[in-house]
């Protein structure tokens, strides 16, 4: 049932607006004044707003200015007997839906409340400030996620966390150590990508003084600052062969000898794991080595890609514009428009949530604000990828993409599902693109659990 404020000094008015829409099918509260509604948005959320403009304690403008400082802000239509051209402007200027004069007939306001819950998405509840680890969303995948962390953190096994590049996995590692028990011990995070293979051994288990040409002091590895808390390992899947070895070795013995030393310590730290790649794949190929792969997933936590969680973007926008606007200075208020929330939701997000944050800062850096449409469009235009409905994918090649590559079967899931979304979702076109028989194309889709896949492949679309 659609939620609607009524704001009105004058009761009949107020009532019949209210009664009107009641009988609509909206859930109504009931404000006299500017006072009585700041009362009424402490203890609801509403859909939409009807507020007169001269009222009391506090004209409508005023109203108006402090709702649309909110996250995510409802839709307000105000109302007035003594309409002129500067109280016209004055709303909107300052962002007011429409603008009714008094009196009105019934069936013109039922028009423009339907056509403003219309223009706004479904608003989902500000993401509130909370730890370093917090994940946004409340998309169902992303609560099993929620209900994963809370499952596993405070028993005594590794884990191992799946996603994409910049889903969040680091936020998954450090979910788990604040609920482990071990939330008052280190957290220290490697990435194992961006570590030659050469130095990686050092960083984690630390060294002596001359067992190498640089090595001029002794030095404590990653895992050892760990103790009594948390070593999350990044991008595990890049390490070689001769260093998973080693990891097994110490997962097996929780002894850490450093590099040039002649025996170990016996180090209290719990692993948890993280990568892009598909490591079990890996393993049935030989890249990886299977016994080192049990031990580091006594439990698997999947993060979904943001583009399959897209209902969580106008919370994941609003909540990296508060952070923005307070890392930049800015005043505090939520600009997102309607019309640049479905921009975003069309692009394609290879960068996922990291690459939504970058072009969220980007666009408030260069406007100030995210209704500014060309602001917003540069953002993404210097992002990675390509926009879902319109564009076609970056060639792969010439300057390297990020510091932890994505693997041929990204790219070409990519390619496949942005060449099908160019084509309308008509599988038929798309193979005739991508130049692959249309039974080829529909197994592809399968296998990678993309849009139309459950369609059967006599199927046009």
């Amino acid at each position: 049932m659609p939620r609607a404020l009524v704001i009105d000094d004058d009761d009949a008015i107020r009532e019949m607006v209210a009664l009107t829409l009641e009988a609509s099918g909206f859930e109504v509260a009931r404000a006299r004044g500017a006072r009585d509604a700041r009362k009424e948005l402490e203890k609801t959320r509403p859909d939409v707003i009807l507020c007169d403009i001269y009222m009391p304690g506090g004209d409508g403008l005023s109203v108006l200015r402090e709702v649309r400082a909110r996250v995510a802000p409802p839709p307000v239509i105000l109302m007035t007997a003594r309409g002129s051209v500067e109280t016209a402007a004055a709303a909107e200027e300052t962002g007011a839906f429409d603008y009714l004069a008094k009196p009105f007939d019934v069936s013109v306001l039922l028009d423009r409340v339907s056509a403003a819950l219309a223009a706004c998405p479904a608003r989902q509840a500000p993401a509130e400030d909370g730890p370093e680890s917090m994940i946004i969303g409340s998309h169902p995948a992303v609560v099993e996620v929620y209900k994963a962390v809370a499952r596993v953190a405070r028993l005594r096994v590794p884990v191992l966390v799946l996603g994409e590049t910049g889903t969040g996995k680091e936020l998954v590692a450090r979910a788990l150590h604040r609920f482990s028990g071990r939330g008052s011990g280190p957290l220290v995070p490697v990435h194992c990508g961006a570590i030659p293979d050469t130095l990686l051994e050092s960083e984690l288990f630390g060294h002596r003084r001359g067992a190498f040409t640089d090595a001029t002091r002794d030095r404590r590895g990653a895992l050892s600052q760990a103790a009594g808390g948390t070593l999350f390992l990044d991008e595990i899947g890049e390490v070689s062969a001769a260093f998973q070895v080693k990891l097994l070795r110490f997962l097996e013995d929780r002894v850490v000898t450093p590099v040039g030393a002649d025996a170990g310590e016996a180090v209290d730290v719990r692993v948890v794991a993280g990568t892009h790649r598909d490591v079990k794949g890996m393993v049935g190929e030989g890249r990886f080595r299977e016994d080192l792969y049990y031990r580091l997933s006594g439990y698997v936590i999947r993060i979904p890609p943001l583009r399959e969680r897209l209902s969580d973007l106008p919370a994941l926008v609003a909540h990296f514009e508060r952070l923005g606007r307070r890392e930049l200075g800015l005043p505090e208020m939520a600009t997102a428009s309607p019309a640049v929330l479905a921009r975003l939701g069309r692009h394609a997000w290879p960068g996922n949530v990291r690459e939504l944050a970058h072009v969220v800062r980007r666009a408030l850096i260069d406007a100030g604000r995210l209704d500014d449409d060309d602001a917003v469009e540069q953002a993404l235009q210097e992002g990675s990828g390509p926009t879902l409905a319109t564009s076609w994918p970056r060639p792969i090649g010439g300057e390297p993409l990020s510091a932890t590559p994505p693997t041929l079967e990204e790219i070409e899931r990519h390619h496949i599902l942005s060449v099908l979304a160019s084509a309308g979702g008509n599988q038929t076109v798309a193979a005739r693109l991508l130049g692959i028989e249309r039974k080829t194309l529909a197994r592809k889709l399968r296998a990678a659990g993309g849009p139309l896949a459950e369609g059967g492949e006599g199927e046009e679309r």
